[in-house]
Protein backbone atom coordinates (compact mmCIF):
# COMPACT_ATOMS: atom_id res chain seq x y z
CA UNK A 1 0.00 0.00 0.00
CA UNK A 2 2.97 2.00 0.29
CA UNK A 3 7.01 2.88 0.51
CA UNK A 4 8.99 3.55 3.38
CA UNK A 5 9.67 7.03 2.36
CA UNK A 6 5.69 7.34 2.26
CA UNK A 7 5.34 5.32 5.52
CA UNK A 8 7.72 8.73 6.54
CA UNK A 9 6.33 11.47 5.23
CA UNK A 10 3.13 10.27 6.96
CA UNK A 11 4.49 10.04 10.24
CA UNK A 12 5.67 13.30 9.67
CA UNK A 13 2.33 14.33 9.31
CA UNK A 14 0.50 13.01 11.93
CA UNK A 15 2.67 13.55 14.92
CA UNK A 16 3.14 17.43 13.92
CA UNK A 17 -0.92 17.00 14.74
CA UNK A 18 -0.68 14.90 17.69
CA UNK A 19 1.45 12.10 19.96
CA UNK A 20 1.43 8.38 19.06
CA UNK A 21 -1.98 7.06 21.36
CA UNK A 22 -0.49 3.91 24.07
CA UNK A 23 -0.63 0.86 24.04
CA UNK A 24 -1.27 -0.86 27.26
CA UNK A 25 -1.37 -4.98 28.48
CA UNK A 26 -3.92 -4.22 31.46
CA UNK A 27 -4.03 -7.22 33.86
CA UNK A 28 -7.72 -7.50 34.00
CA UNK A 29 -8.19 -7.70 30.62
CA UNK A 30 -5.53 -10.61 30.36
CA UNK A 31 -7.32 -12.51 32.91
CA UNK A 32 -10.78 -12.12 32.11
CA UNK A 33 -9.08 -13.41 27.94
CA UNK A 34 -6.59 -15.88 29.26
CA UNK A 35 -4.06 -14.35 27.10
CA UNK A 36 -1.42 -11.63 27.30
CA UNK A 37 -3.72 -8.60 25.90
CA UNK A 38 -2.64 -5.46 24.22
CA UNK A 39 -4.93 -2.51 23.87
CA UNK A 40 -4.30 0.08 21.08
CA UNK A 41 -5.72 3.11 22.83
CA UNK A 42 -6.78 5.11 19.29
CA UNK A 43 -9.84 6.65 21.65
CA UNK A 44 -7.00 9.13 22.69
CA UNK A 45 -6.19 10.67 19.54
CA UNK A 46 -7.94 14.30 19.30
CA UNK A 47 -10.82 13.05 17.34
CA UNK A 48 -11.58 10.57 19.72
CA UNK A 49 -10.92 7.78 17.02
CA UNK A 50 -8.31 6.32 14.26
CA UNK A 51 -9.66 7.85 11.35
CA UNK A 52 -7.92 11.06 12.71
CA UNK A 53 -4.41 9.78 11.31
CA UNK A 54 -5.75 9.18 7.47
CA UNK A 55 -7.91 12.47 7.56
CA UNK A 56 -4.86 14.55 8.56
CA UNK A 57 -2.13 12.84 5.61
CA UNK A 58 -4.96 13.01 2.75
CA UNK A 59 -5.71 16.49 3.72
CA UNK A 60 -1.94 17.70 4.13
CA UNK A 61 -1.08 15.86 0.39
CA UNK A 62 -3.53 17.25 -1.16
CA UNK A 63 -2.81 21.26 -0.28
CA UNK A 64 0.85 20.23 -0.93
CA UNK A 65 -0.62 18.97 -4.65
CA UNK A 66 -2.23 22.46 -4.73
CA UNK A 67 -5.94 21.22 -4.37
CA UNK A 68 -7.59 23.75 -1.89
CA UNK A 69 -11.26 23.99 -3.35
CA UNK A 70 -13.66 22.71 -0.57
CA UNK A 71 -14.22 18.61 -0.12
CA UNK A 72 -17.42 16.39 0.72
CA UNK A 73 -17.32 13.33 2.07
CA UNK A 74 -20.15 10.29 4.33
CA UNK A 75 -19.68 8.99 7.59
CA UNK A 76 -21.30 8.04 10.49
CA UNK A 77 -18.91 9.94 12.77
CA UNK A 78 -15.45 9.33 12.93
CA UNK A 79 -14.14 9.57 9.68
CA UNK A 80 -16.02 12.78 9.44
CA UNK A 81 -14.67 14.14 12.43
CA UNK A 82 -11.38 12.84 11.06
CA UNK A 83 -11.69 15.53 7.67
CA UNK A 84 -12.57 18.70 8.89
CA UNK A 85 -10.27 18.71 11.70
CA UNK A 86 -7.73 18.01 9.23
CA UNK A 87 -9.01 20.14 6.54
CA UNK A 88 -9.35 23.12 9.33
CA UNK A 89 -5.98 22.46 9.61
CA UNK A 90 -4.76 23.33 6.40
CA UNK A 91 -7.60 25.89 5.22
CA UNK A 92 -9.98 23.99 3.42
CA UNK A 93 -13.25 24.28 3.43
CA UNK A 94 -15.41 20.87 4.29
CA UNK A 95 -19.25 19.45 3.87
CA UNK A 96 -19.99 15.80 5.88
CA UNK A 97 -23.31 14.56 4.66
CA UNK A 98 -24.38 11.83 7.60
CA UNK A 99 -27.70 9.14 7.12
CA UNK A 100 -30.54 10.09 9.83
CA UNK A 101 -30.37 8.94 13.09
CA UNK A 102 -26.76 9.68 13.04
CA UNK A 103 -25.32 9.91 16.64
CA UNK A 104 -26.22 13.51 18.29
CA UNK A 105 -22.90 13.93 19.76
CA UNK A 106 -20.96 12.86 16.55
CA UNK A 107 -23.35 15.45 14.81
CA UNK A 108 -22.52 17.74 16.86
CA UNK A 109 -18.85 17.34 16.92
CA UNK A 110 -18.31 17.47 13.31
CA UNK A 111 -20.54 20.91 13.21
CA UNK A 112 -17.89 22.62 16.15
CA UNK A 113 -14.74 21.38 13.98
CA UNK A 114 -16.26 23.76 11.45
CA UNK A 115 -18.12 21.35 8.70
CA UNK A 116 -21.12 22.01 6.55
CA UNK A 117 -23.16 18.74 7.99
CA UNK A 118 -26.38 17.47 5.81
CA UNK A 119 -28.35 15.15 7.37
CA UNK A 120 -29.56 12.04 4.94
CA UNK A 121 -30.39 8.99 3.95
CA UNK A 122 -31.86 5.61 5.91
CA UNK A 123 -27.47 4.42 6.07
CA UNK A 124 -24.20 5.05 5.76
CA UNK A 125 -24.33 3.96 2.41
CA UNK A 126 -27.50 6.11 0.93
CA UNK A 127 -25.75 8.98 2.75
CA UNK A 128 -22.61 7.63 0.48
CA UNK A 129 -24.29 7.98 -2.72
CA UNK A 130 -25.77 11.71 -1.88
CA UNK A 131 -22.75 12.99 -0.91
CA UNK A 132 -21.20 11.93 -4.27
CA UNK A 133 -24.40 13.80 -5.91
CA UNK A 134 -23.62 17.04 -4.33
CA UNK A 135 -19.64 16.82 -5.19
CA UNK A 136 -21.14 16.76 -9.18
CA UNK A 137 -23.20 19.36 -8.43
CA UNK A 138 -21.57 22.06 -6.11
CA UNK A 139 -17.84 21.40 -8.13
CA UNK A 140 -16.62 19.48 -4.17
CA UNK A 141 -14.10 16.67 -4.39
CA UNK A 142 -15.53 13.57 -3.22
CA UNK A 143 -13.52 11.64 -0.40
CA UNK A 144 -14.23 8.00 0.08
CA UNK A 145 -13.76 6.50 3.05
CA UNK A 146 -10.66 4.21 1.85
CA UNK A 147 -8.01 5.21 -0.51
CA UNK A 148 -3.66 4.83 -0.32
CA UNK A 149 -3.40 8.37 1.94
CA UNK A 150 -6.02 7.05 4.33
CA UNK A 151 -4.45 4.46 4.94
CA UNK A 152 -0.86 5.60 5.06
CA UNK A 153 -2.11 7.65 8.13
CA UNK A 154 -4.03 5.25 9.68
CA UNK A 155 -1.36 2.32 9.47
CA UNK A 156 1.17 4.72 11.72
CA UNK A 157 -1.07 3.03 14.76
CA UNK A 158 -0.07 -0.48 13.70
CA UNK A 159 3.42 0.22 13.53
CA UNK A 160 2.96 2.63 17.05
CA UNK A 161 1.81 -1.11 18.33
CA UNK A 162 3.71 -3.56 16.66
CA UNK A 163 6.80 -0.81 17.96
CA UNK A 164 5.75 -1.05 21.66
CA UNK A 165 4.39 -5.08 21.95
CA UNK A 166 6.81 -6.83 19.38
CA UNK A 167 5.48 -9.81 17.58
CA UNK A 168 2.13 -10.79 18.83
CA UNK A 169 0.31 -13.97 17.46
CA UNK A 170 -2.76 -12.19 16.56
CA UNK A 171 -4.36 -8.69 16.41
CA UNK A 172 -8.30 -8.00 15.97
CA UNK A 173 -9.17 -5.14 14.21
CA UNK A 174 -12.97 -3.55 13.47
CA UNK A 175 -13.34 -3.51 10.06
CA UNK A 176 -16.18 -0.70 8.25
CA UNK A 177 -14.72 0.77 4.95
CA UNK A 178 -11.20 -1.42 6.03
CA UNK A 179 -8.97 1.39 6.28
CA UNK A 180 -7.93 0.21 9.62
CA UNK A 181 -7.40 -3.64 8.88
CA UNK A 182 -5.74 -3.16 5.35
CA UNK A 183 -3.12 -0.54 7.12
CA UNK A 184 -2.72 -3.25 9.81
CA UNK A 185 -2.02 -6.09 7.11
CA UNK A 186 0.43 -3.53 5.53
CA UNK A 187 2.33 -2.64 8.56
CA UNK A 188 2.78 -6.08 9.68
CA UNK A 189 4.06 -6.67 6.47
CA UNK A 190 6.40 -4.29 6.04
CA UNK A 191 7.56 -5.39 9.22
CA UNK A 192 8.31 -8.71 8.19
CA UNK A 193 6.10 -10.25 11.05
CA UNK A 194 4.05 -13.47 11.25
CA UNK A 195 1.10 -12.05 13.56
CA UNK A 196 -2.12 -13.00 12.18
CA UNK A 197 -4.35 -10.27 11.13
CA UNK A 198 -7.82 -10.75 12.41
CA UNK A 199 -11.08 -8.64 10.84
CA UNK A 200 -14.09 -8.18 13.43
CA UNK A 201 -17.35 -7.41 11.99
CA UNK A 202 -21.40 -7.14 13.77
CA UNK A 203 -23.66 -10.01 12.96
CA UNK A 204 -26.06 -6.96 11.52
CA UNK A 205 -23.64 -5.91 9.25
CA UNK A 206 -21.48 -8.76 8.14
CA UNK A 207 -20.93 -7.96 4.70
CA UNK A 208 -17.14 -8.51 4.83
CA UNK A 209 -17.74 -11.77 6.69
CA UNK A 210 -19.67 -12.89 3.89
CA UNK A 211 -17.34 -11.45 1.14
CA UNK A 212 -14.83 -13.23 2.77
CA UNK A 213 -16.24 -16.61 2.56
CA UNK A 214 -17.28 -16.23 -0.81
CA UNK A 215 -13.73 -15.20 -2.15
CA UNK A 216 -15.66 -11.67 -3.68
CA UNK A 217 -17.07 -8.36 -2.11
CA UNK A 218 -20.97 -9.58 -1.42
CA UNK A 219 -23.57 -6.73 -0.48
CA UNK A 220 -26.02 -6.61 2.08
CA UNK A 221 -29.84 -5.24 2.10
CA UNK A 222 -29.23 -4.01 5.36
CA UNK A 223 -26.46 -2.81 7.92
CA UNK A 224 -28.04 -2.98 11.71
CA UNK A 225 -25.80 -2.46 14.83
CA UNK A 226 -25.39 -0.10 17.15
CA UNK A 227 -21.57 -0.36 16.44
CA UNK A 228 -22.19 2.68 14.05
CA UNK A 229 -18.69 2.16 12.71
CA UNK A 230 -19.09 -1.21 11.30
CA UNK A 231 -22.67 0.02 9.94
CA UNK A 232 -21.59 -0.79 6.63
CA UNK A 233 -23.33 -3.24 3.65
CA UNK A 234 -21.23 -2.15 0.45
CA UNK A 235 -18.01 -3.38 0.59
CA UNK A 236 -15.09 -1.39 -1.22
CA UNK A 237 -13.54 -3.89 -3.62
CA UNK A 238 -9.92 -1.96 -3.12
CA UNK A 239 -10.21 -2.74 0.36
CA UNK A 240 -11.53 -6.54 0.13
CA UNK A 241 -8.77 -7.13 -2.01
CA UNK A 242 -6.29 -6.69 0.54
CA UNK A 243 -8.59 -7.95 3.35
CA UNK A 244 -8.04 -11.41 1.31
CA UNK A 245 -5.04 -11.68 1.15
CA UNK A 246 -3.71 -10.68 4.04
CA UNK A 247 -6.49 -11.35 6.94
CA UNK A 248 -6.21 -14.65 8.48
CA UNK A 249 -10.12 -15.12 9.30
CA UNK A 250 -13.24 -12.56 10.18
CA UNK A 251 -15.14 -12.79 13.38
CA UNK A 252 -18.63 -12.59 13.40
CA UNK A 253 -19.72 -10.55 16.95
CA UNK A 254 -23.32 -10.25 17.92
CA UNK A 255 -24.64 -7.05 19.73
CA UNK A 256 -24.55 -8.62 23.37
CA UNK A 257 -20.95 -9.70 23.13
CA UNK A 258 -19.96 -6.34 21.87
CA UNK A 259 -22.07 -4.45 24.79
CA UNK A 260 -20.21 -6.87 27.17
CA UNK A 261 -16.76 -5.90 26.00
CA UNK A 262 -18.08 -1.80 26.57
CA UNK A 263 -18.75 -2.87 30.00
CA UNK A 264 -15.34 -5.01 30.25
CA UNK A 265 -13.33 -1.84 29.02
CA UNK A 266 -14.72 0.68 31.60
CA UNK A 267 -14.83 -2.06 33.84
CA UNK A 268 -11.15 -3.31 33.92
CA UNK A 269 -9.28 0.10 32.25
CA UNK A 270 -11.62 2.67 33.39
CA UNK A 271 -11.98 3.87 29.56
CA UNK A 272 -14.44 4.22 26.79
CA UNK A 273 -15.08 2.20 23.73
CA UNK A 274 -17.66 2.88 21.21
CA UNK A 275 -19.40 -0.39 19.94
CA UNK A 276 -16.96 -0.34 17.06
CA UNK A 277 -14.15 0.43 19.66
CA UNK A 278 -15.12 -2.95 21.68
CA UNK A 279 -15.95 -4.97 18.81
CA UNK A 280 -12.49 -6.44 18.81
CA UNK A 281 -12.08 -7.45 22.11
CA UNK A 282 -15.43 -9.18 21.87
CA UNK A 283 -13.65 -11.19 19.20
CA UNK A 284 -11.00 -12.11 21.53
CA UNK A 285 -13.11 -13.18 24.14
CA UNK A 286 -15.38 -14.91 21.76
CA UNK A 287 -11.65 -17.06 20.52
CA UNK A 288 -10.48 -17.03 24.26
CA UNK A 289 -9.88 -21.11 24.41
CA UNK A 290 -8.01 -20.91 20.83
CA UNK A 291 -5.96 -17.80 22.45
CA UNK A 292 -5.12 -19.04 25.72
CA UNK A 293 -1.89 -17.95 26.43
CA UNK A 294 -1.00 -16.49 23.64
CA UNK A 295 -0.55 -12.54 22.88
CA UNK A 296 -3.29 -10.83 21.52
CA UNK A 297 -3.52 -7.43 20.42
CA UNK A 298 -6.96 -5.60 20.15
CA UNK A 299 -7.51 -2.06 18.33
CA UNK A 300 -10.23 0.75 20.31
CA UNK A 301 -10.83 2.06 17.34
CA UNK A 302 -12.72 4.83 18.95
CA UNK A 303 -14.40 5.78 22.19
CA UNK A 304 -17.41 7.99 20.83
CA UNK A 305 -20.24 6.87 22.29
CA UNK A 306 -23.18 8.98 23.06
CA UNK A 307 -23.92 9.51 26.80
CA UNK A 308 -27.34 7.91 26.94
CA UNK A 309 -26.23 4.79 24.92
CA UNK A 310 -23.14 4.38 27.14
CA UNK A 311 -24.99 4.73 30.45
CA UNK A 312 -27.51 2.18 28.96
CA UNK A 313 -24.64 0.04 28.60
CA UNK A 314 -23.36 0.36 32.21
CA UNK A 315 -26.81 -0.64 33.10
CA UNK A 316 -25.97 -4.00 31.57
CA UNK A 317 -28.48 -3.37 28.55
CA UNK A 318 -27.49 -3.39 24.75
CA UNK A 319 -28.82 -0.51 22.83
CA UNK A 320 -30.79 -0.76 19.89
CA UNK A 321 -29.12 -1.03 16.24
Amino acid sequence: MYSRDELETARRIVYAAMPPTPQYAWPLLCDAAGAEVWVKHENHTPTGAFKVRGGLVHMALRKARGETGGVITATRGNHGQSIPFAAARVGIRSTIVCPVGNSPEKNAAMRALGAELIVTGHDFDAARETAMEIAAARGLDFIPSFGKELVMGVTTYAHELFGEAGELDAVYVPIGMGSGIVGTIAARDMLGLRTKVIGVVAAGANAVALSFAAGQPVSTNHATTFADGMAVRVVNPEAFAHIKRGADRIVTVTEDEIAEAVRLYFRCCHTIAEGAGAAPLAALLKERGAMKGKRAGVILSGGNIDMPKFASLLEGQTPPA
